[in-house]
């Protein structure tokens, strides 16, 4: 699978993405040099982490039978040591499900640890190779 980008017509910046069927902007702050047209590279990073955690959980709710009605996911990125090597990103789920038990949230939360993002962030090796065509 392959995620294609060209920069938006007319933007200063802005990539547009497509993935499948779907297309979306990314882009960076104004004081950025961007118009803030859509989320930056970072956000999107962060995002793919709390949508992996929150689609992790329901997917596994519902193949388990837990009644779960909604996974909300909030991530917070601490990004003042970045430089240095250490990027840090807090997720806070909120499972709504009236009739869970607090073992069952327990278990969710075990669940959620494990989502494929996750691991993709801390536990394994990610090699990036770059081509560069020119074209005149």
């Amino acid at each position: 699978m392959s995620v294609e980008l060209q920069r938006e017509p007319g933007a200063a910046m802005a990539q547009r993405l497509h993935i499948r069927q779907h297309s979306l902007l990314a882009d960076v702050s104004v004081a950025e040099g961007g118009d803030d047209a859509g989320p930056s590279p970072h956000d999107l990073y962060d995002a793919a982490l709390g949508a992996c955690k929150a689609l992790t959980v329901m997917w596994y709710a519902r193949r388990k039978g837990l009644p779960v009605e909604d996974v909300r996911s909030e991530v917070t990125r601490d990004a003042t040591a970045e430089r240095q090597g250490v990027y840090r990103l807090a997720a806070h789920l909120v499972i709504v499900g009236p009739e869970l038990t607090e073992a069952q949230v327990t278990e969710l939360r075990a669940v959620a640890d494990k989502c494929p993002v996750h691991k993709l962030m801390s536990t394994v090796t990610t090699e990036i190779s770059t081509t560069v065509e020119h074209q005149a």
